[in-house]
């Protein structure tokens, strides 16, 4: 009989001198009659014998016990009170909450006691308080336990083991199942906030597909913020149960959702574990992983492609925000690749896009925090790494096919001062037999950097760009999405407003203004000033166009079209090739708008996430979160919860109107993205610096960018910010000729670093790297080919038996 909620079990009976069939016969005769009764933390065990007379020694080798919550330590085994010197091994399983005593000698005929400690091991602490100058009293506050260690990053307040939900109802059915969750009543708080936690929840599991499976957690109550990107999934769940490769367990007290494969019985996603709360504006959920090897998660710089388990925390939220460690850039992948410890592989998304963090932790563990939205997960199970990246691109979208002439060398620079300039890099570079495909401007082809406009220093680039493009070149120009509102004559503003394209402020008429690159007419701009002296002197009121609205989509591809085809002044048109969207997160040079920011609590949040801003708040550096933006079928959303949306928002209705423009296929590049953007651009990883662990760090990014299902991908060779040096440079342009995406880029007041800007030497050096590119174009096009149809990666890893990686493109 057993008492309490452990069981044990005997396990093993051994006879050291006579193994065989016959043992085993006398194995099963002996454990019928065995007696146990299990208290907290002792196991006490009548081995009988049933007037069994024993001629070999027959004795319990090993044993499991069932429904521990914490690992047992320092277990003791004792006869009659006296404690038995006996060797014995303790190993045990978090996911199943088994533990396997070994190494025992329990002889038939004999009573034993077996007690141990259960003690949370320092990698079993699931933070409570992950804001900065945790003490005893905030701790307590949240119903936690305080309890300090030396050990660097493990948590001084982690939750209680029963911290969460439980169950109260399961309906199962053919494709799924529904779990109502009730919040554990030991912790309710007796104030209600914005983090209290919700009292009732549902889960809803679905299986799409034999490899594929959604389990989404809500608020049944109340309707709350939903992502509303598309994504492929089947109009009804396709699966069987033969053919599933993943079963699904629910665990209470607390609950958790157990996800195992199959095949190997690996269990792969396990959130019973304490501290899952779901409230207003923080939701947290942890899930134990089954190995070390995680990839993914961005947009971040990242120092080596496998993610560091001990105790590391990323921010995720669209900033425009240079490469940098442990900074959140430009873009939001909450996705991961696992490889299990045999080798299969999954991948998991969340489908959030608020602000958010993610931990991970030696355990190994990972936990999630959200300040809004649901938890929409989706999971795909491979079981190859290869094929993980072709489920998860055959669910968000596969990646763009590029022209084949995007495939070609480029080269672009912030700085040049006129199309002369433009034209004596073309020429230099037919001279020294560099190959190059396209050439790029700057936002200084612009008047006052306004969109669609042309700088008087650059009247002659329509004409250049017809010479180039009748040598077999392209082009291609940047546009921001910032619209100035200080002009009497400027038909991009005019018709947005009248078109109604910008984001307003909630329940209102009035544009929310932020300042980007414009500047103001009439006005000479003193460089020797400090930056926000210059902001607050020289740039214009800039409007940012809601993307989300069909209008919006509309308005943009007219500004676009006409700058392509000049209606009124022909000799104007600038025939682009492809378009450079940059800014896109939406960057703002004043914090919030103008006039600063109206929600106190929606612009600095109870959990701030940790972000390369987080002491001064989500509206820096860009829009204030309360602004209000439409989605197509006319809801309104906070910019809260869509922030992180605006680059993929800007994307589609960029890709369509260049499409649309040109009427061939062109190339859309984009600095921010989420899931799914890969389907229309492809991505450069942002403002690099001229150094070599940035060159290194390029390599990380284009394949986690693989993973994310954007083929199309480079990094600015030989850096953005700062002067490159020589070596690092040449070294740089041979690792730049085999990216994807190959470009040679930098910013304004840094030397040229152009394929003829240094010496014949580095001349003969990229001529002859560049021509190798140029040989294996048809292979990176077939590459590219290959991803767009079948979602195979075109940066690709491939994983050993070490679980190391190679690089090939």
């Amino acid at each position: 009989m057993a008492f309490g909620p452990h069981l044990a079990l005997g396990t093993v009976l051994s006879d050291p001198q006579a193994p065989g069939p016959g043992v085993n016969h006398t194995r099963q005769c002996v454990t019928k009659y065995s007696e146990y009764l299990i208290f907290q933390n002792s196991l006490k065990m009548n081995v009988l014998h049933m007037n069994y007379i024993d001629p070999n020694n027959l004795m319990f080798e090993e044993i499991k016990i069932f429904g521990l919550p914490l690992q047992p330590t320092i277990l003791t085994v004792s006869v009659n009170g006296v404690v038995q010197n006996s060797p014995h091994n303790i190993s045990y399983n978090p996911s199943d909450k088994v533990t396997h005593v070994t190494g025992l000698q329990l002889e038939l005929g004999k009573s034993y006691l077996l007690e141990w400690n259960q003690e949370l091991n320092n990698i079993e602490r699931f933070d409570c308080h992950p804001s900065p100058n945790a003490t005893q009293e905030k701790c307590e506050a949240l119903n936690c336990i305080w309890n300090p260690v030396s050990t660097d990053n493990v948590p001084s307040c982690y939750y209680p083991s029963d911290y969460g939900y439980s169950v109260s109802q399961i309906t199962y059915t053919s494709s799924g199942l529904s779990v109502n969750l009730n919040r554990n009543g030991n912790y309710v708080n007796r104030a209600a906030t914005s983090t209290t936690p919700i009292n009732t929840l549902r889960l809803d599991v679905t299986y799409h597909d034999n490899n594929m499976l959604q389990f989404k957690i809500y608020d049944y109550s109340n309707k709350r913020y939903e992502v509303p990107v598309p994504l492929n999934i089947p109009s009804s769940p396709t699966s069987t149960y033969e053919n599933r490769l993943y079963e699904v367990a629910i665990q209470n007290n607390p609950f958790g959702i157990q996800i195992r494969r199959k095949s190997t019985g690996t269990i792969i996603w396990d959130s019973q574990v304490p501290g899952f709360t779901f409230s207003d504006m923080f939701i947290q959920i942890s899930t134990r992983l089954p190995s070390q090897y995680i990839y993914g998660f961005g947009e971040n710089e990242h120092t080596t492609f496998r993610r560091d388990m001990n105790w590391h925390t990323w921010g995720m939220f669209a900033k425009d925000q240079p490469p940098g460690y442990k900074l959140n850039s430009y873009g939001v992948h909450p996705f991961y690749m696992g490889l299990e410890n045999d080798g299969n592989a999954h991948g998991v998304l969340l489908l959030n896009s608020n602000a958010m963090d993610v931990t991970f932790q030696p355990t190994p563990a990972l936990t999630y925090r959200t300040i809004g939205g649901i938890l929409d997960f989706y999971m795909v199970l491979g079981p190859t790494p290869e094929l993980v990246v072709q489920e998860y691109t055959a669910l968000i979208g596969r990646p763009v096919m590029p022209p084949y002439w995007a495939l070609g060398f480029q080269l672009c620079r912030y700085g040049y001062k006129n199309d002369t300039e433009v034209s004596d890099l073309f020429e230099a570079m037919k001279t020294a037999q560099i190959p190059y495909d396209v050439q790029y401007t700057d936002i200084d082809y612009m008047e006052r950097q306004l969109d669609f406009t042309l700088s008087p220093d650059f009247a002659g680039l329509p004409a250049l760009v017809d010479r180039m493009k009748k040598e077999g070149m392209r082009f291609i120009i940047i546009l921001d999405p910032a619209i100035s509102g200080n002009e009497t004559n400027y038909l991009a503003y005019t018709r947005g407003v009248q078109e109604d394209v910008f984001i307003k402020w909630p329940n209102s008429s009035e544009i929310v203004w932020g300042k980007v690159w414009p500047d103001f007419p009439n006005v000479v701009v003193n460089e020797s000033l400090d930056w926000d002296t210059q902001v607050k002197l020289y740039r214009a009121y800039a409007a940012f166009p809601d993307f989300f609205r069909n209008t919006t989509a509309q308005w943009w591809q007219r500004e676009i079209r006409e700058y392509h085809t000049n209606p009124n002044q022909p000799e104007k048109s600038v025939k682009f090739d492809g378009l450079w969207i940059d800014m896109n997160e939406p960057a703002s040079f004043v914090h919030g708008s103008v006039e600063g920011c109206r929600n106190t609590e929606l612009n600095n949040p109870p959990y701030m996430p940790s972000l390369e801003s987080r002491s001064l708040g989500l509206s820096h550096k860009t829009l204030c979160m309360e602004s209000e933006q439409i989605l197509p079928d006319g809801t309104p959303v906070r910019h809260y919860d869509v922030h992180n949306l605006y680059g993929w928002s800007h994307v589609k209705p960029t890709y369509d109107a260049l499409q649309s423009t040109i009427n061939e296929r062109g190339i859309v590049i984009t600095r921010s993205t989420y899931p799914s953007s890969g389907k229309w651009a492809g991505h450069w990883l942002g403002d690099n610096t001229a150094a070599w662990d940035q060159l290194y760090k390029s390599i990380i990014g284009m394949m986690e960018f693989s993973l994310f299902g954007i083929s199309y991908t480079g990094a600015d060779i030989c850096g953005f910010f700062n002067d490159a040096e020589y070596y690092m440079c040449v070294r740089w342009m041979q690792l730049g000729a085999f990216y994807p995406f190959s470009r040679n880029h930098n910013t304004i007041g840094t030397k040229r670093q152009d394929p003829v800007s240094f010496d014949e030497q580095f001349e003969n050096i990229s001529r002859n790297v560049l021509n190798t590119r140029y040989t294996l174009l048809p292979y990176l096009y077939t590459l590219m080919y290959e991803a767009h149809v079948h979602g195979s990666t075109v940066v690709f890893y491939q994983f050993d038996n070490n679980l190391f990686f190679n690089l090939n493109s």
